[in-house]
């Protein structure tokens, strides 16, 4: 596919889809969405203090980058592994500009299908993988307690919001753990409550979507 380069509100840029006429993030902040959306509402919101992290749709992996600086922050030993079928090539990311941090180069650098520890406080494992394939799949050593949702929206990529999905996912993250999504579509959040979560809308980041969605695996 096809990628354009643009800017968003916030002056962080994004890709643009022509194929799809879909964006990466939100055109009107593509880091505040980011740092809103995944986060201050899903890797804030967990208290343990070794969070395992999934997220659906690795992208440009500013989300991923983000998490490695909150960890950081926080001297949380995060666990972060990224799902994406199609990675974007370093002469892509590069021109995003993301961040000058050697440590985002780290992050793009590191080999797929193998853990990588990028600092003491964060280990990756990207995996170049269909969520649709592997979301039948349940593992007891990788149970997680964040996930990022953050697939083209349901209009461009429907497979990726079936209910399937969302059982999977609700079998394989720990109890009290947290999955966080841009989409506050009543039929995502329906998907989401008969999948057994606790859902919650939540304000939309500033400028951006008026809504997002929280849903919480609450402890039996």
């Amino acid at each position: 596919m096809r990628r354009i380069i643009e800017y968003t509100g916030d002056g962080s840029a994004t890709l643009f889809v022509p194929e799809l006429n879909e964006h990466y993030h939100s055109v009107k902040g593509a880091r505040t969405e980011s740092r809103h959306v995944f986060i201050d509402m899903g890797l804030k919101y967990v208290r343990t203090a070794q969070p395992r992290v999934l997220e659906i749709g690795f992208g440009t992996g500013l989300n991923a980058f983000l998490s490695l600086l909150e960890a950081r922050e926080t001297g949380k030993k995060a666990h972060y592994t990224g799902l994406e079928l199609y990675p974007l090539e370093w002469d892509t990311l590069i021109e995003l500009k993301y961040s000058d941090d050697p440590l985002f180069q780290q992050i793009h650098a590191a080999g797929w299908e193998v853990e990588t520890e990028i600092s003491p406080y964060f280990t990756l494992l990207k995996k170049k993988a269909d969520f649709t394939e592997i979301r039948k799949e349940n593992n007891d050593n990788y149970r997680y307690d964040v996930v990022y949702f953050d697939a083209f929206a349901p209009g461009k990529q429907p497979e990726m919001w079936e209910q399937q999905g969302f059982d999977y996912l609700y079998a394989a993250m720990n109890n009290g753990g947290v999955l966080t999504t841009y989409c506050a579509k009543g039929a995502v959040r329906r998907a989401l409550q008969e999948a057994g979560f606790v859902v919650e809308r939540l304000p939309g980041p500033p400028g951006g979507k008026r809504e997002i969605i929280r849903a919480i695996k609450k402890t039996i």
